[in-house]
Protein backbone atom coordinates (compact mmCIF):
# COMPACT_ATOMS: atom_id res chain seq x y z
CA UNK A 1 0.00 0.00 0.00
CA UNK A 2 1.34 3.25 -0.89
CA UNK A 3 2.25 5.69 1.69
CA UNK A 4 2.12 9.41 2.23
CA UNK A 5 5.48 11.08 2.70
CA UNK A 6 5.37 13.37 6.05
CA UNK A 7 8.07 15.49 6.78
CA UNK A 8 6.41 16.51 9.98
CA UNK A 9 4.84 14.79 13.33
CA UNK A 10 1.20 13.85 13.17
CA UNK A 11 -0.66 17.24 14.00
CA UNK A 12 1.57 19.53 11.43
CA UNK A 13 -0.72 21.45 8.98
CA UNK A 14 0.03 22.73 5.34
CA UNK A 15 -0.70 26.81 4.94
CA UNK A 16 -2.48 26.31 1.91
CA UNK A 17 -1.68 29.60 -0.40
CA UNK A 18 -4.14 31.49 -1.84
CA UNK A 19 -3.48 31.36 -5.55
CA UNK A 20 -2.77 29.59 -8.48
CA UNK A 21 -0.61 26.39 -8.46
CA UNK A 22 1.33 24.80 -11.40
CA UNK A 23 2.13 21.91 -12.03
CA UNK A 24 5.80 21.36 -12.71
CA UNK A 25 9.35 22.68 -14.77
CA UNK A 26 10.91 20.22 -17.00
CA UNK A 27 14.42 20.36 -18.02
CA UNK A 28 16.96 18.07 -20.37
CA UNK A 29 20.28 18.33 -21.82
CA UNK A 30 22.16 16.56 -24.49
CA UNK A 31 25.75 16.45 -25.55
CA UNK A 32 28.05 14.14 -27.40
CA UNK A 33 31.36 14.74 -25.13
CA UNK A 34 31.43 11.60 -22.57
CA UNK A 35 32.85 13.95 -20.12
CA UNK A 36 29.75 16.46 -20.30
CA UNK A 37 28.68 16.95 -16.68
CA UNK A 38 24.56 16.69 -17.63
CA UNK A 39 23.82 15.64 -14.30
CA UNK A 40 25.44 19.61 -12.92
CA UNK A 41 23.90 21.53 -15.99
CA UNK A 42 20.37 19.73 -15.07
CA UNK A 43 20.64 20.61 -11.33
CA UNK A 44 21.55 24.49 -11.82
CA UNK A 45 18.38 24.46 -14.37
CA UNK A 46 16.21 22.71 -12.17
CA UNK A 47 17.21 25.44 -9.51
CA UNK A 48 16.11 28.14 -11.85
CA UNK A 49 13.20 26.43 -12.29
CA UNK A 50 12.16 26.00 -8.38
CA UNK A 51 9.58 28.55 -8.44
CA UNK A 52 7.04 26.25 -11.02
CA UNK A 53 7.54 23.54 -8.15
CA UNK A 54 8.72 22.86 -4.72
CA UNK A 55 7.21 19.59 -3.81
CA UNK A 56 9.63 17.17 -5.13
CA UNK A 57 12.63 17.25 -7.54
CA UNK A 58 14.56 14.60 -9.78
CA UNK A 59 17.15 13.96 -12.14
CA UNK A 60 17.50 10.73 -14.98
CA UNK A 61 20.98 10.54 -16.75
CA UNK A 62 22.60 8.19 -19.42
CA UNK A 63 26.36 8.38 -20.05
CA UNK A 64 24.64 6.90 -23.90
CA UNK A 65 25.37 3.21 -22.41
CA UNK A 66 23.87 3.32 -18.94
CA UNK A 67 21.09 4.83 -17.04
CA UNK A 68 20.75 6.41 -13.55
CA UNK A 69 18.10 8.42 -11.83
CA UNK A 70 17.70 9.92 -8.57
CA UNK A 71 14.27 11.50 -7.17
CA UNK A 72 13.11 12.65 -3.20
CA UNK A 73 10.18 14.54 -1.90
CA UNK A 74 11.85 18.78 -1.01
CA UNK A 75 13.71 21.17 -2.61
CA UNK A 76 16.16 20.87 -5.34
CA UNK A 77 18.86 21.99 -2.57
CA UNK A 78 17.45 19.02 -0.23
CA UNK A 79 17.32 16.37 -2.94
CA UNK A 80 20.85 17.31 -4.30
CA UNK A 81 24.24 17.40 -2.87
CA UNK A 82 27.94 17.72 -4.49
CA UNK A 83 28.09 13.83 -3.69
CA UNK A 84 25.07 12.54 -5.03
CA UNK A 85 25.58 14.81 -8.38
CA UNK A 86 29.11 13.26 -8.78
CA UNK A 87 27.59 9.69 -8.87
CA UNK A 88 25.06 10.34 -11.99
CA UNK A 89 27.57 10.42 -14.41
CA UNK A 90 26.34 11.13 -18.02
CA UNK A 91 26.29 13.49 -20.95
CA UNK A 92 22.59 13.18 -21.49
CA UNK A 93 19.79 13.84 -18.77
CA UNK A 94 16.53 15.14 -18.06
CA UNK A 95 14.91 16.86 -14.49
CA UNK A 96 11.82 17.55 -13.30
CA UNK A 97 10.62 20.07 -10.26
CA UNK A 98 7.08 19.28 -9.65
CA UNK A 99 3.97 20.98 -7.46
CA UNK A 100 0.90 18.18 -7.33
CA UNK A 101 -2.08 19.47 -9.40
CA UNK A 102 -2.76 15.25 -10.67
CA UNK A 103 -1.68 12.71 -8.00
CA UNK A 104 -0.69 13.57 -4.07
CA UNK A 105 2.67 14.21 -2.32
CA UNK A 106 3.80 10.75 -2.36
CA UNK A 107 7.61 9.94 -3.54
CA UNK A 108 6.07 7.76 -5.93
CA UNK A 109 4.64 10.79 -7.68
CA UNK A 110 8.10 12.42 -8.16
CA UNK A 111 8.81 12.71 -11.41
CA UNK A 112 11.12 11.84 -14.38
CA UNK A 113 8.81 8.87 -14.54
CA UNK A 114 10.44 5.52 -15.68
CA UNK A 115 10.02 2.30 -17.75
CA UNK A 116 11.43 -0.37 -19.42
CA UNK A 117 10.38 -1.43 -22.72
CA UNK A 118 12.21 -3.48 -25.65
CA UNK A 119 13.85 -0.27 -26.59
CA UNK A 120 15.52 -0.40 -22.96
CA UNK A 121 15.22 2.56 -20.30
CA UNK A 122 11.99 5.03 -21.18
CA UNK A 123 12.13 7.98 -19.04
CA UNK A 124 9.44 10.61 -18.85
CA UNK A 125 9.16 14.59 -17.23
CA UNK A 126 5.85 16.27 -17.67
CA UNK A 127 4.01 19.68 -17.02
CA UNK A 128 0.45 20.15 -17.79
CA UNK A 129 -2.29 18.01 -17.09
CA UNK A 130 -4.59 15.54 -19.50
CA UNK A 131 -8.02 15.46 -19.30
CA UNK A 132 -8.18 12.26 -20.36
CA UNK A 133 -6.17 10.03 -18.08
CA UNK A 134 -8.97 8.07 -16.79
CA UNK A 135 -10.38 6.26 -19.32
CA UNK A 136 -6.81 5.96 -20.62
CA UNK A 137 -5.47 4.23 -17.59
CA UNK A 138 -8.80 1.66 -17.98
CA UNK A 139 -7.40 0.57 -21.17
CA UNK A 140 -3.66 0.34 -20.18
CA UNK A 141 -4.57 -1.95 -16.95
CA UNK A 142 -6.73 -3.79 -19.36
CA UNK A 143 -3.77 -4.48 -21.32
CA UNK A 144 -1.91 -5.19 -18.45
CA UNK A 145 -0.26 -2.29 -17.52
CA UNK A 146 0.51 -1.74 -13.89
CA UNK A 147 0.60 1.53 -12.51
CA UNK A 148 2.93 2.37 -9.45
CA UNK A 149 1.72 6.18 -9.03
CA UNK A 150 -1.54 8.72 -9.70
CA UNK A 151 0.18 10.77 -12.10
CA UNK A 152 -0.78 11.18 -15.53
CA UNK A 153 2.73 11.26 -16.83
CA UNK A 154 2.87 7.56 -16.00
CA UNK A 155 -0.08 6.95 -18.68
CA UNK A 156 1.94 8.67 -21.10
CA UNK A 157 5.23 7.08 -20.42
CA UNK A 158 2.65 3.42 -21.18
CA UNK A 159 1.60 4.66 -23.44
CA UNK A 160 4.80 5.07 -25.79
CA UNK A 161 6.33 1.82 -24.06
CA UNK A 162 3.02 -0.33 -25.53
CA UNK A 163 4.09 0.99 -29.21
CA UNK A 164 7.52 0.57 -28.93
CA UNK A 165 7.68 -1.97 -31.48
CA UNK A 166 7.77 1.08 -33.76
CA UNK A 167 10.40 3.77 -33.97
CA UNK A 168 11.06 5.81 -31.01
CA UNK A 169 9.55 8.83 -32.94
CA UNK A 170 6.57 6.79 -34.27
CA UNK A 171 5.96 5.89 -31.21
CA UNK A 172 5.99 8.93 -29.13
CA UNK A 173 3.59 10.46 -31.66
CA UNK A 174 1.22 7.69 -31.60
CA UNK A 175 0.96 7.93 -27.93
CA UNK A 176 0.42 11.42 -27.77
CA UNK A 177 -2.07 11.61 -30.14
CA UNK A 178 -4.18 9.80 -27.82
CA UNK A 179 -3.47 12.81 -25.21
CA UNK A 180 -5.77 15.32 -24.57
CA UNK A 181 -5.28 17.94 -22.44
CA UNK A 182 -1.99 19.98 -21.27
CA UNK A 183 1.27 18.56 -22.29
CA UNK A 184 5.30 19.85 -22.27
CA UNK A 185 7.54 16.70 -22.00
CA UNK A 186 10.94 15.62 -22.18
CA UNK A 187 11.81 12.41 -22.97
CA UNK A 188 15.14 10.16 -22.81
CA UNK A 189 16.66 7.13 -23.27
CA UNK A 190 20.02 6.08 -23.53
CA UNK A 191 21.14 7.93 -26.28
CA UNK A 192 18.40 10.56 -27.19
CA UNK A 193 16.52 13.74 -25.68
CA UNK A 194 13.56 14.66 -26.94
CA UNK A 195 11.50 17.94 -25.99
CA UNK A 196 7.76 18.23 -26.98
CA UNK A 197 4.81 20.25 -26.56
CA UNK A 198 1.18 20.18 -27.20
CA UNK A 199 -0.52 21.29 -30.16
CA UNK A 200 -2.39 24.44 -28.50
CA UNK A 201 1.12 24.88 -26.89
CA UNK A 202 -0.85 25.42 -23.48
CA UNK A 203 1.96 24.92 -21.23
CA UNK A 204 6.03 26.45 -22.76
CA UNK A 205 9.30 24.67 -23.65
CA UNK A 206 12.24 26.64 -25.25
CA UNK A 207 15.17 25.11 -27.07
CA UNK A 208 18.62 26.18 -26.09
CA UNK A 209 22.35 25.85 -26.93
CA UNK A 210 25.60 25.61 -24.57
CA UNK A 211 28.69 25.35 -26.14
CA UNK A 212 29.47 23.84 -29.83
CA UNK A 213 27.13 20.71 -29.56
CA UNK A 214 25.35 21.02 -26.49
CA UNK A 215 21.38 21.47 -26.57
CA UNK A 216 18.95 22.14 -24.12
CA UNK A 217 15.34 21.75 -23.38
CA UNK A 218 13.55 23.81 -20.51
CA UNK A 219 10.14 24.99 -19.60
CA UNK A 220 11.93 28.16 -19.02
CA UNK A 221 14.59 30.72 -21.16
CA UNK A 222 15.60 32.02 -17.40
CA UNK A 223 17.29 28.61 -17.04
CA UNK A 224 19.52 29.59 -20.19
CA UNK A 225 20.84 32.60 -18.62
CA UNK A 226 21.70 30.74 -15.21
CA UNK A 227 23.84 27.99 -16.71
CA UNK A 228 25.65 30.38 -19.65
CA UNK A 229 23.29 28.96 -22.84
CA UNK A 230 22.02 30.68 -25.46
CA UNK A 231 18.19 30.94 -26.47
CA UNK A 232 17.68 29.18 -29.68
CA UNK A 233 13.83 29.03 -29.98
CA UNK A 234 10.64 28.41 -28.45
CA UNK A 235 9.52 24.96 -29.30
CA UNK A 236 6.32 25.61 -30.76
CA UNK A 237 3.25 24.26 -30.65
CA UNK A 238 2.92 20.27 -31.58
CA UNK A 239 6.32 20.31 -32.65
CA UNK A 240 8.50 17.00 -31.91
CA UNK A 241 12.57 18.01 -31.51
CA UNK A 242 14.71 14.96 -31.34
CA UNK A 243 18.26 15.36 -30.50
CA UNK A 244 20.73 12.59 -30.75
CA UNK A 245 24.10 11.33 -32.41
CA UNK A 246 22.94 12.75 -35.55
CA UNK A 247 22.31 15.74 -34.53
CA UNK A 248 18.57 17.49 -34.49
CA UNK A 249 15.63 17.67 -35.79
CA UNK A 250 12.00 18.35 -35.98
CA UNK A 251 8.79 16.51 -36.34
CA UNK A 252 5.44 18.13 -36.15
CA UNK A 253 1.62 17.18 -34.89
CA UNK A 254 -1.55 17.69 -37.06
CA UNK A 255 -2.17 21.26 -36.13
CA UNK A 256 -5.53 21.54 -33.85
CA UNK A 257 -6.13 25.34 -34.64
CA UNK A 258 -5.80 27.98 -33.10
CA UNK A 259 -2.93 28.13 -29.62
CA UNK A 260 -3.79 28.26 -26.23
CA UNK A 261 -0.63 29.32 -23.81
CA UNK A 262 -2.03 29.62 -20.08
CA UNK A 263 -2.25 33.32 -19.68
CA UNK A 264 -0.83 32.31 -16.17
CA UNK A 265 2.32 32.28 -17.42
CA UNK A 266 2.43 35.54 -17.96
CA UNK A 267 0.44 36.67 -15.39
CA UNK A 268 2.17 34.65 -11.80
CA UNK A 269 3.91 31.42 -13.08
CA UNK A 270 6.95 32.50 -15.04
CA UNK A 271 9.68 34.03 -13.74
CA UNK A 272 9.74 37.76 -15.08
CA UNK A 273 13.05 36.90 -16.70
CA UNK A 274 11.51 34.51 -18.97
CA UNK A 275 10.58 35.16 -22.55
CA UNK A 276 7.85 32.77 -23.31
CA UNK A 277 6.60 33.10 -27.57
CA UNK A 278 8.25 36.28 -27.95
CA UNK A 279 6.47 37.72 -25.01
CA UNK A 280 9.27 38.88 -22.06
CA UNK A 281 6.83 38.47 -19.18
CA UNK A 282 8.51 41.32 -17.36
CA UNK A 283 7.61 43.63 -19.72
CA UNK A 284 4.07 41.58 -19.77
CA UNK A 285 3.56 42.47 -16.56
CA UNK A 286 4.44 46.29 -16.75
CA UNK A 287 1.89 46.12 -19.19
CA UNK A 288 -1.24 45.19 -17.56
CA UNK A 289 -0.04 47.44 -14.71
CA UNK A 290 -0.49 49.98 -16.80
CA UNK A 291 -3.91 49.27 -17.84
CA UNK A 292 -5.03 48.63 -14.14
CA UNK A 293 -3.66 52.37 -13.41
CA UNK A 294 -5.96 53.30 -16.23
CA UNK A 295 -9.16 51.33 -14.83
CA UNK A 296 -8.66 52.11 -10.91
CA UNK A 297 -10.94 54.41 -9.77
CA UNK A 298 -9.47 56.53 -6.82
CA UNK A 299 -6.51 58.45 -5.25
CA UNK A 300 -3.70 56.81 -3.24
CA UNK A 301 -0.18 57.99 -1.83
CA UNK A 302 1.85 54.68 -2.64
CA UNK A 303 1.58 51.69 -4.50
CA UNK A 304 3.24 48.75 -3.38
CA UNK A 305 3.05 44.95 -4.34
CA UNK A 306 2.75 41.74 -3.13
CA UNK A 307 6.17 40.46 -3.84
CA UNK A 308 7.69 38.50 -6.44
CA UNK A 309 4.61 38.34 -8.97
CA UNK A 310 3.18 41.59 -8.42
CA UNK A 311 6.62 43.30 -8.65
CA UNK A 312 6.59 44.17 -12.70
CA UNK A 313 2.65 45.14 -12.71
CA UNK A 314 3.37 47.35 -9.36
CA UNK A 315 6.04 49.55 -11.39
CA UNK A 316 4.08 49.70 -14.46
CA UNK A 317 1.21 50.71 -12.51
CA UNK A 318 2.90 53.41 -10.56
CA UNK A 319 4.33 54.75 -14.14
CA UNK A 320 0.83 55.14 -15.34
CA UNK A 321 -0.98 56.38 -12.76
CA UNK A 322 2.05 58.56 -11.21
CA UNK A 323 1.58 57.69 -8.10
CA UNK A 324 5.45 56.58 -5.98
CA UNK A 325 6.29 52.66 -6.13
CA UNK A 326 7.79 51.22 -2.63
CA UNK A 327 8.05 48.25 -1.18
CA UNK A 328 5.78 47.96 1.42
CA UNK A 329 5.84 44.28 1.97
CA UNK A 330 8.95 42.37 2.46
CA UNK A 331 8.91 39.03 1.34
CA UNK A 332 11.00 36.23 3.99
CA UNK A 333 12.92 33.99 0.63
CA UNK A 334 13.89 31.13 2.79
CA UNK A 335 10.24 30.21 3.18
CA UNK A 336 8.41 28.01 0.77
CA UNK A 337 4.88 26.51 1.45
CA UNK A 338 4.22 27.46 5.28
CA UNK A 339 4.14 24.22 7.57
CA UNK A 340 2.44 25.38 11.10
CA UNK A 341 0.41 24.06 13.97
CA UNK A 342 -3.12 23.50 13.57
CA UNK A 343 -3.90 26.17 16.24
CA UNK A 344 -5.92 29.10 15.00
CA UNK A 345 -3.84 32.01 16.97
CA UNK A 346 -0.74 30.55 14.82
CA UNK A 347 -2.38 29.62 11.53
CA UNK A 348 -3.96 33.57 11.94
CA UNK A 349 0.51 34.37 12.01
CA UNK A 350 1.07 32.12 8.65
CA UNK A 351 1.04 34.97 6.08
CA UNK A 352 3.29 37.36 8.35
CA UNK A 353 6.01 34.25 8.27
CA UNK A 354 5.89 35.19 4.72
CA UNK A 355 5.30 38.73 4.35
CA UNK A 356 6.25 41.55 6.94
CA UNK A 357 5.31 45.01 6.71
CA UNK A 358 7.57 48.06 6.60
CA UNK A 359 5.41 50.24 8.70
CA UNK A 360 7.16 53.66 7.94
CA UNK A 361 6.09 52.89 4.03
CA UNK A 362 2.75 52.72 5.29
CA UNK A 363 1.71 54.43 8.35
CA UNK A 364 -1.09 57.18 7.55
CA UNK A 365 -1.26 56.44 3.98
CA UNK A 366 -3.43 55.57 1.16
CA UNK A 367 -2.22 52.00 -0.31
CA UNK A 368 -2.79 50.69 -3.23
CA UNK A 369 -1.50 47.03 -3.42
CA UNK A 370 -1.14 44.87 -6.12
CA UNK A 371 -1.52 41.17 -6.40
CA UNK A 372 -1.78 38.33 -9.34
CA UNK A 373 -4.67 37.01 -8.86
CA UNK A 374 -7.55 35.68 -6.18
CA UNK A 375 -8.67 32.49 -5.83
CA UNK A 376 -10.46 31.79 -2.59
CA UNK A 377 -9.78 35.29 -0.51
CA UNK A 378 -8.00 33.95 2.26
CA UNK A 379 -4.86 34.79 1.82
CA UNK A 380 -5.88 38.56 0.54
CA UNK A 381 -8.01 38.99 3.55
CA UNK A 382 -4.68 38.54 5.70
CA UNK A 383 -2.34 40.27 3.89
CA UNK A 384 -5.23 43.53 4.26
CA UNK A 385 -4.75 43.21 7.77
CA UNK A 386 -0.89 43.13 7.64
CA UNK A 387 -1.42 46.46 6.16
CA UNK A 388 -4.77 47.89 8.63
CA UNK A 389 -1.88 46.58 11.74
CA UNK A 390 0.44 48.58 9.86
CA UNK A 391 -1.89 51.76 10.48
CA UNK A 392 -2.56 51.99 6.40
CA UNK A 393 -5.08 54.94 6.60
CA UNK A 394 -6.38 53.03 3.14
CA UNK A 395 -6.33 49.52 1.44
CA UNK A 396 -7.34 49.58 -2.35
CA UNK A 397 -6.31 46.29 -3.49
CA UNK A 398 -5.60 45.77 -7.47
CA UNK A 399 -5.55 43.24 -8.83
CA UNK A 400 -3.35 42.01 -12.50
CA UNK A 401 -6.30 39.42 -13.73
CA UNK A 402 -10.24 39.64 -14.45
CA UNK A 403 -11.72 37.55 -11.61
CA UNK A 404 -11.14 33.50 -11.57
CA UNK A 405 -14.41 32.53 -12.43
CA UNK A 406 -13.94 29.26 -14.11
CA UNK A 407 -11.48 25.69 -13.12
CA UNK A 408 -8.72 24.79 -14.86
CA UNK A 409 -8.34 21.24 -16.17
CA UNK A 410 -4.81 21.78 -17.30
CA UNK A 411 -2.39 22.16 -14.74
CA UNK A 412 -3.61 24.23 -12.18
CA UNK A 413 -4.97 23.45 -8.74
CA UNK A 414 -8.53 24.82 -9.40
CA UNK A 415 -10.66 21.94 -10.69
CA UNK A 416 -13.70 22.46 -8.78
CA UNK A 417 -16.01 25.97 -9.36
CA UNK A 418 -17.32 26.31 -5.28
CA UNK A 419 -13.76 27.05 -4.18
CA UNK A 420 -13.55 29.82 -6.39
CA UNK A 421 -14.50 32.85 -4.69
CA UNK A 422 -15.64 35.02 -7.91
CA UNK A 423 -17.86 32.00 -9.30
CA UNK A 424 -20.83 32.75 -6.34
CA UNK A 425 -20.33 36.54 -5.24
CA UNK A 426 -19.75 39.99 -6.89
CA UNK A 427 -16.70 42.06 -6.95
CA UNK A 428 -18.40 44.48 -4.18
CA UNK A 429 -18.93 40.79 -1.95
CA UNK A 430 -15.47 39.96 -2.32
CA UNK A 431 -13.89 43.55 -1.36
CA UNK A 432 -16.21 43.38 2.00
CA UNK A 433 -15.18 39.81 2.21
CA UNK A 434 -11.17 40.65 2.39
CA UNK A 435 -11.60 43.81 4.31
CA UNK A 436 -10.32 46.55 1.42
CA UNK A 437 -11.53 49.63 0.97
CA UNK A 438 -11.76 49.08 -2.57
CA UNK A 439 -11.16 46.12 -5.40
CA UNK A 440 -9.98 46.57 -8.91
CA UNK A 441 -9.84 43.57 -10.88
CA UNK A 442 -8.28 44.16 -14.68
CA UNK A 443 -10.38 43.58 -17.23
CA UNK A 444 -10.85 41.04 -19.78
CA UNK A 445 -10.33 43.60 -22.45
CA UNK A 446 -7.50 45.28 -20.50
CA UNK A 447 -5.80 41.79 -20.33
CA UNK A 448 -5.78 41.60 -23.66
CA UNK A 449 -4.72 44.81 -24.69
CA UNK A 450 -1.59 44.41 -22.41
CA UNK A 451 -0.28 41.01 -24.25
CA UNK A 452 -1.30 42.18 -27.31
CA UNK A 453 -0.71 40.67 -30.08
CA UNK A 454 -0.18 37.44 -28.14
CA UNK A 455 -3.94 37.85 -26.96
CA UNK A 456 -5.33 35.85 -29.52
CA UNK A 457 -2.68 32.73 -28.72
CA UNK A 458 -3.90 32.63 -24.81
CA UNK A 459 -5.83 30.61 -22.94
CA UNK A 460 -8.54 32.36 -20.90
CA UNK A 461 -10.88 29.96 -20.10
CA UNK A 462 -10.29 30.27 -16.35
CA UNK A 463 -12.01 34.03 -17.04
CA UNK A 464 -14.39 33.30 -19.68
CA UNK A 465 -15.27 29.28 -19.23
CA UNK A 466 -14.16 29.03 -23.01
CA UNK A 467 -12.06 25.84 -22.97
CA UNK A 468 -9.92 25.34 -25.88
CA UNK A 469 -9.00 22.12 -25.11
CA UNK A 470 -12.43 19.81 -24.69
CA UNK A 471 -13.05 18.88 -21.66
CA UNK A 472 -14.97 15.42 -21.27
CA UNK A 473 -18.56 16.00 -19.84
CA UNK A 474 -18.77 15.00 -16.15
CA UNK A 475 -15.24 14.68 -15.36
CA UNK A 476 -14.42 14.22 -12.02
CA UNK A 477 -12.82 16.39 -9.42
CA UNK A 478 -8.86 15.91 -9.86
CA UNK A 479 -8.78 13.89 -6.53
CA UNK A 480 -10.34 10.64 -7.76
CA UNK A 481 -7.46 8.91 -7.92
CA UNK A 482 -6.63 9.00 -4.06
CA UNK A 483 -10.32 8.72 -2.97
CA UNK A 484 -10.84 5.49 -4.73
Amino acid sequence: MMEEFQLFPDGVQLLEEDRQEEACGIFGVYSNDPNFDASGLTYLGLYALQHRGQESAGIVVSDGHRVAAHKEMGLVSRVFNPDLLSRLQGRIAIGHVRYSTTGSSYLANAQPVMARCSKGILAVAHNGNLVNPDSLRRELEDHGSVFQSTTDSEVIINLIARNSRDTLEDAILKAVSRLQGSYSLTIMTKDTLIGLRDPYGNRPLCLGRIGDDAYIISSESCAFSSIGAKFIRDIAPGEMVVINQDGIKSLMMPPVGKKALCVFEYIYFARPDSTIDGCNVHLARKAMGRELAKEFQGAADVVIPVPDSGISTAMGFAEASGIPYDRGLIKNTYVGRTFIQPRQELRDLGVRIKLNPVEEVIKDRRVIIIDDTIVRGTTSGKIIRLLRDAEAREVHMCISAPPVKYPCYYGIDTSVRKELIAASHTEQEICDFIGADSLTFLSLDGLKRALNPMASDLCLACFNGDYPIPVPEGKKDKSRLEEE
